[in-house]
């Protein structure tokens, strides 16, 4: 019998669409932003800068409290930023490990110096706050806690509000790394304490690469002078250096920060948060029934599984090579993730970007049609309904 081919998948300017955690796809009219020029003392680019700091803060309802702190960079850039500006040389941080990202906050503080520990669950596991609890107990020369509000290693959703409880119970400070959740998944800090959260531009809000960013309580960012450990990554000095100019203290990616701002007014178009974290939920449960129907096991169970990238079991079968699959899929225009755990062997379905439910019906159609190709027939998961 023939089959419908299915259809390919595209972008608003004719791209593979990339169901991926960030770099993300992004709409024309985002990309379209980047297309004039403008100088960094340019009057119309640092009233674009202005506009883009000061609503960030909205987006936790802490404009009254919060101060965006932005670093030019990566969110690797801005998550080093944050620790070491917030972490002091007599401090010490316990770090909430449960994949890749938790580890490479341990790496950022060695580097520098820092003292930190580790509390490590499974990559497929949540954080423990009650482990958590314990370990402030037992030691009073804590005095920070790291937390990843959704480690992309598996896509499962950490429960930052249980552990901000903890931590403010005890006296301590919370940093959050929120780099693939801010925009998409709730976090309000008139109901959770912490004293700063890390994101970036090419994540949930549907911006383009090179532009981190810090959500720094005012109190508290005004208590680091002198802490951090580069020039460049200092929080509280580029924040002075914005209080005195407006403007950055080295060379910003102007271009980037231009298409932020039209990302960010497509976000609130959208209805900011609720309405952005909604189509993506969408997508996921499209996602997770579509691949379940065709015999993929997702790693995690539904109450763990944030609607971000989702983590499927490598397939058993014998004629199943990922790399034929991933390429096969790509060429039909839909560029997904290898999988990170160093538990199971998996790979990763992002849900998030200019990404519609219908646009992932048709990634479901193109991995039926790839696995037809390869000969692979697996069993559906009873699950699947």
């Amino acid at each position: 019998m023939n089959q419908t081919p299915a259809p390919r998948g595209t972008s608003e300017t004719g791209d593979a669409l990339l169901l991926t955690p960030g770099p993300l796809t992004t709409s024309r009219s985002v990309k379209e932003a980047m297309v004039h020029d403008w100088g960094s003392r340019d009057a119309t680019f640092v009233a674009i800068n202005k506009a883009v700091l000061e609503h960030l803060p909205e987006i936790i309802h802490g404009t009254d409290r919060y101060v965006t702190v932005p670093m030019q960079g990566s969110g690797t850039f801005a998550v080093e930023a944050m620790l070491t500006t917030f972490v002091p040389r007599s401090g010490k941080c316990l770090l909430l490990v449960n994949g890749a990202y938790g580890h490479r906050a341990k790496r950022i503080l060695d580097i520098a110096g820092r003292a930190a520990i580790v509390q490590e669950t499974a990559e497929d596991q949540p954080v423990v706050p009650g482990d958590l609890d314990k370990a402030l107990s037992s030691d009073p020369a804590i005095t920070h806690v790291f937390v990843v509000q959704c480690e992309t290693t598996s896509g499962i959703l950490n429960p930052v509000a249980e552990v901000a409880e903890v931590v403010a119970r005890h006296g301590k400070r919370l940093l959050v790394d929120a780099m693939s959740a801010f925009g998409a998944l709730p976090l309000d800090s008139r109901q959770i304490a912490f004293d700063a959260v890390a994101a970036s531009s090419n994540k949930c809000i549907e911006g383009v690469p090179g532009l981190g960013f810090v959500l720094c309580r005012r109190e508290a960012l005004a208590e680091t002078k002198g802490n951090a450990t580069t020039l460049v990554l200092d929080l509280f000095d580029q924040h002075e250096g914005f209080q005195r100019t407006g403007q950055y203290r080295f060379t910003p990616p102007i271009h980037v920060i231009v298409a932020f701002h039209q990302a960010l007014e497509e976000f609130w178009a959208e209805g900011g948060v609720a309405g952005r974290g909604g189509r993506y939920a969408e997508n996921g449960r499209v996602l997770i029934e579509g691949m379940k129907a065709l015999g993929f096991e997702p790693l995690l169970p539904p109450d763990l599984q944030a609607p971000i990238i989702v983590t499927f079991r490598m397939p058993e079968a014998a004629n199943f090579v990922f790399g034929r699959f991933y390429d096969a899929l790509k060429e039909r225009g839909y560029v997904i993730y290898p999988g990170k755990l160093t538990v199971a062997d998996t790979f990763r379905i992002g849900c998030i970007g200019r990404i519609t439910p219908d646009q992932m019906r048709g990634a479901i159609a193109a991995v039926a049609e790839v696995l037809r190709e390869m000969g692979v027939n697996l069993t559906p998961s009873a699950q699947a309904a």
